[in-house]
């Protein structure tokens, strides 16, 4: 069996980098840092940006790497929020546009916002009450 080209041009090392200046925002934002902390020890941030990097290669580069389940992850952890994806999307935005192309990086962009958005509603529906509608 062929492996699939990736979604667009990008190399593993460029995914590490921009997973590793990513988390630096992360650890220094003032909302998002203390959320991430919760869940993420001090010392297990090289192992978190690893399983991150091996997300994003399984999902442009199409390889069989990562082995998890972020919906499960972030609807698990209660102190996520809905209102924490935006802030997550503009740090990630920033990232992208420092480190990589513009067209590489507007790729990237495109796919964490597809993924953000089914996350997010994950994590909306999972504290929805029981007889509310869905949220679309």
């Amino acid at each position: 069996m062929r492996a699939q080209p990736p979604r667009f041009p990008i190399t593993a090392a460029q995914i590490e980098s921009v997973v590793t200046k990513f988390y630096a925002q992360v650890r220094s934002d003032t909302i998002l840092g203390p959320v991430f902390a919760a869940h993420i020890p001090k010392d297990g941030w090289p192992a978190h940006e690893a399983k991150i990097a091996s997300f994003w290669r399984n999902a442009i580069l199409s390889e069989r790497s990562y082995d998890g389940n972020p919906m499960q992850k972030h609807m698990n952890a209660r102190d996520v929020h809905a209102e924490h994806f935006p802030l997550w999307l503009a740090l990630f935005d920033k990232v992208l546009a420092d480190e990589l192309p513009q067209d590489t990086a507007s790729a990237f962009s495109n796919l964490a916002h597809r993924i953000a958005r089914g996350l997010r509603m994950g994590v909306e529906d999972l504290r929805a009450p029981l007889d509310a509608p869905p949220i679309l």
